[in-house]
């Protein structure tokens, strides 16, 4: 095997790698998850560790440098008479430069994507206001605030009875994509007029 028949093969690998993750992604190939799964736990488990997010090693970054190697060795012992060790070393940092910026532009791209927590999502314990009013045994609208925006459920009234409109109600339950409430005078002992 020749040099150029080696650069060559890896910048056909990391392109064809490159472009079957580009179509895969694009029009949406079924995704393939080998996941291991472990059961049990440990005893010593480590809890709320968030990684740092993106590896340096990962397909992206292997594509790119593959690609970046293969190419520029390629193009370095085709078109240039360059030693065939110092075209290495060329096509070695020319791979690593391709792979840097892949990883770069990906963990920027990921650095402003949050864990999702659970607790964020709970609606036992929300306040909020009727819009619409609730009749009895009836479903109205909820309109409550989270995360700095502005909400609508589907409510009802936990015991059934009528809760007119602009009245401050407390989620109780939350069950089908509807919350129960119950009027927030009533849960605080607090009489409004």
């Amino acid at each position: 095997m020749s040099w150029q028949q080696f650069y060559l093969g890896a910048f056909l690998v990391g392109f064809l790698w490159s472009a079957i993750s580009f179509l895969a992604g694009a029009i949406h190939l079924p995704h393939f998850h080998f996941h291991g799964h472990a059961y049990g736990h440990g005893a010593f488990a480590k809890g709320g560790v968030r990684s740092s997010g993106l590896s340096p090693f990962n397909f992206g970054t292997a594509a790119a440098f593959l690609a970046w190697f293969g190419g520029t060795g390629y193009l370095l012992e085709r078109y240039s008479n360059i030693w065939a060790y110092l075209g290495l070393f060329v096509s070695l940092m020319s791979g690593l430069g391709g792979a840097a910026v892949v990883f770069w532009f990906l963990a920027k791209l990921i650095r402003h994507d949050e864990q999702l927590d659970p607790a964020d999502y709970e609606m036992v314990g929300v306040l909020g206001r009727v819009a619409s009013p609730i009749r009895s045994g009836r479903t109205g609208e909820l309109i409550y605030s989270r995360a700095g925006t502005r909400r609508a459920a589907a409510a009802r009234s936990e015991d059934g009875a009528e809760i007119p409109r602009d009245t401050e109600v407390i989620v109780t339950r939350y069950d089908k994509g509807i919350a129960y409430v119950r009027r927030w005078e009533e849960m605080s002992g607090e009489k409004f007029e």
